[in-house]
């Protein structure tokens, strides 16, 4: 294997820089083509602001505003999600334009004229001879326009902008008003996947507004007011004087007001140096992506420094400079000192892998993400499942935040004086709400509150033919419960952990001792007859985004047991052998998109599989792991914008390539316990919470891809295994790989 040598690469002093340019690594537009819903436009680390183009506004492949393959722009929006398999925000859109009287002008560009890096975006719009940069602050978006046609510089400002609307999300709200001749302000309201969403704004021109034409719903006339309040479509567009100059904006958002966001614009951005504020976006880049240092092919280099940026984007800070934020009782908040709080966690993907990553090399941010989410409880009366704004939604599985405290809590990363207030919030959460479906009746929060837990209270299992998606339901129910046991233990709560403990075995109800499959249970008792393990139908099958298949292995936080109860270790390897060599075919006229990443029937594509191949690892052959690691790092992700098997998730995608690279994985978070995989790298510095934590693998190639031995400070390891502590203390791990399988 190649291996890149920098100028201080090749020094093999633990203390020495391995890099010191991680950014020009990264490939913002991996992830933009098929499935992978990431957008390439300019942010920073968990920041308000992603200022990115809008190519594609309808459909799946909208969930993000853009994908590689579409070739017009619609306007230039500051928030995004990255990598969701639903789409919403798209907030507060910008379109420079010339040679047109359009109420709605659209740009056209090529795709060679496209620039990406962390924190800057540029793009040629063709059909009006426009050169467009953007880059950030946290809470700011800079545009730099460069006209062709110095005589007609237009911009729109389209406040009537969302991003998929065939999906149900529609605009419910416009507030607009003229603040000076170059400054402008306002609130727009939206209704989606969040039930309540409000973007405030302050827009500032480089230079006076020469004239203002507005437009509510497609009409202009003398009568309109000038402040505005709608509930309409609102598009502003501004002429600016003759001039051989760039024309600059700056766009301040808060989710709480205008006056908001003219601090955050204020305090972040008080001069008009663009370059200026892309070297500082690049080298706080820099800094954050220099938490793992790695030396590998140039190939891996790109996937594993994009795929580490990618993890870096979400959850995103939902708080002014002044300390205000709107929380999840939707009032308006004054954080206390110290406090930051967050929205976007796609909790039900990133427990599994972003949560764990960044528990080694964000620790205080992954503390403070628990401490944001047991507040989201206080204000709202649940944990938040998959938060987006200050809205509720029910998207996905479970009430999987249980499982990031309870991880965070073994690894010491919990104030000891938050546990019992922990385990009470993750109590309260795990059954059904009358309380709270009376209160969100008539929105769409009320989808966090289904019948599930109910039943599992009920009948210790969830019966198939009452609600769909029983399995899934049942099995991770089982493994959260357990976590809430886990918190319960640490705050000293011992009927409470015994009692969580006890639901922890739930799982076993649904496993069949015939198929060797989590299978769906009847409310007879009995199990579904007839039954197909490769059938899936989206939300309505008894398998969340997948079949029988993907499902039958899910029981992390008792592995010995669930192992005993399939039939021993070699029936584990069986079965997992089964599950990667059989037959890829997924039966079912409304089978879910989301099984992509086929191998057999593991699905890398989507979260539920992510764990299987480690599984190997509780078997007497490892190495058929290692082989099918090598397998999936190599094909499932790429230098290409297709280069991401299935949706990015908010950072789980990217976070297990990032872990799998190193060579681990946490299969149980709440266990602080990772296992050993494949290494991809040749030699890794992780910025550890005490100390540097240091890879190295030897004799690193495509061939080597199996482990001969490995050694932690020197000492060679009997099982597949390390801890938490391992790792965060320091020290170095090494890898030592063969051609040949063990």
């Amino acid at each position: 294997m190649a291996t890149l040598c920098l100028a201080t690469a090749c020094n093999s002093a633990s203390d020495k820089p391995l890099l010191n340019d991680e950014v020009k690594y990264v490939d913002p537009f991996i992830g933009t083509g098929f499935h992978g819903h990431t957008f390439p436009g300019a942010t920073r680390p968990f920041a308000m602001v992603q200022v990115s183009p809008d190519t594609h506004i309808m459909g799946w492949d909208a969930s993000s505003g853009y994908h590689y393959d579409d070739n017009e722009i619609y306007g230039f929006s500051h928030t995004h999600l990255s990598g969701t398999g639903i789409g919403d925000l798209g907030d507060v859109a910008l379109l420079p334009y010339s040679g047109t009287d359009s109420i709605k002008p659209v740009a056209t560009f090529k795709k060679e004229t496209e620039k990406a890096s962390p924190g800057y975006y540029a793009v040629r719009l063709d059909n009006f001879g426009i050169d467009v940069e953007l880059t950030s602050t946290d809470r700011v978006g800079f545009h730099k326009y460069v006209y062709t046609d110095t005589a007609d510089r237009r911009v729109m400002l389209d406040l009537g902008h969302i991003l998929q609307p065939n999906w149900g999300h529609k605009l419910v709200g416009n507030d607009y008003a003229v603040v000076n001749d170059s400054t402008v302000e306002g609130t727009v309201r939206t209704q989606g996947w969040a039930q309540y969403h409000d973007v405030s704004y302050r827009i500032t021109f480089s230079e006076p507004v020469e004239s203002e034409v507005r437009y509510i719903d497609g009409k202009t006339s003398a009568d309109i007011p000038a402040v505005i309040h709608t509930d309409r479509d609102l598009k502003l567009h501004y002429r600016f004087a003759p001039a051989d100059r760039p024309l600059y904006v700056k766009v301040g958002i808060s989710m709480v007001d205008p006056e908001g966001a003219g601090k955050n614009l204020a305090e972040e951005l008080p001069g008009w140096d663009f370059v200026a504020t892309r070297e500082e976006s690049s080298e706080i880049w820099n800094k954050a992506l220099s938490a793992i240092e790695i030396q590998a092919d140039s190939t891996v280099m790109v996937n594993f420094y994009t795929a580490l940026y990618h993890t870096m984007i979400a959850p995103f800070a939902y708080q002014d400079v002044d300390g205000r934020y709107r929380g999840m009782d939707k009032m308006v908040h004054q954080a206390e000192e110290g406090y930051v709080n967050y929205s976007v966690f796609s909790l039900w993907d990133t427990f599994r892998a972003f949560q764990p990553l960044m528990t080694i090399i964000e620790p205080e941010l992954a503390a403070d993400w628990g401490k944001v989410l047991v507040k989201g409880y206080k204000e709202g009366g649940i944990l938040p499942k998959w938060p987006i704004g200050s809205s509720y939604t029910g998207c996905m599985v479970g009430y999987p935040a249980v499982a990031v405290l309870a991880d965070l809590s073994c690894k010491g990363l919990a104030d000891s004086t938050d546990l019992k207030s922990w385990a009470e919030a993750a109590a309260a959460s795990s059954v059904y709400r009358p309380d709270l479906a009376e209160k969100f009746k008539g929105t769409r929060e009320l989808d966090l509150i289904t019948m599930h837990p109910y039943y599992k209270e009920k009948y210790g299992f969830v019966p198939a033919d009452s609600v769909p998606e029983s399995v899934s339901w049942g099995v991770e129910m089982a493994y959260e419960d357990w976590c809430v046991s886990q918190l319960a233990a640490k705050a000293g709560m011992d009927s409470l952990a015994k009692a969580y403990a006890a639901k922890g075995d739930y799982y076993k109800r649904y496993l069949d001792p015939e198929t060797k499959m989590m299978r769906p249970v009847m409310g007879d008792g009995s199990f579904r007859t007839p039954f197909n393990p490769r059938y899936s139908a989206h939300m309505k099958s008894d398998y969340t985004e997948g079949n029988a298949f993907q499902w039958s292995f899910f029981a992390p936080h008792d592995m010995d047991n669930f192992i005993e109860a399939i039939g021993g270790r070699q029936e584990l390897e069986a079965r997992l052998d089964t599950l990667f060599t059989t037959s890829s075919q997924i039966d079912g006229a409304e089978a879910s998109n989301d099984i992509t990443g086929l191998i057999g029937q593991y699905a890398h594509g989507n979260e539920p599989s992510h764990h299987m191949a480690y599984l190997y690892n509780w078997t007497g052959s490892p190495w058929k792991g290692q082989e099918r690691l090598d397998y999936i790092m190599r094909e499932f992700y790429t230098n290409a914008p297709d280069g991401i098997i299935g949706n990015e998730d908010c950072g789980q995608m990217s976070a297990w390539y990032v872990m799998s690279a190193l060579g681990l994985y946490q299969v149980a978070p709440g266990i602080p316990v990772y296992t050993i995989g494949r290494p991809i790298v040749d030699r890794a510095v992780v910025k550890a919470q005490h100390a540097p934590f240091e890879i190295t693998v030897k004799d690193n190639s495509p061939a080597n891809k199996y482990v001969k031995r490995v050694l932690l400070n020197g000492r060679q390891l009997d099982t597949p295994f390390i801890t938490h502590d391992d790792i965060a203390r320091g020290g170095t791990l090494v890898f030592e790989m063969t051609s040949e399988r063990p």
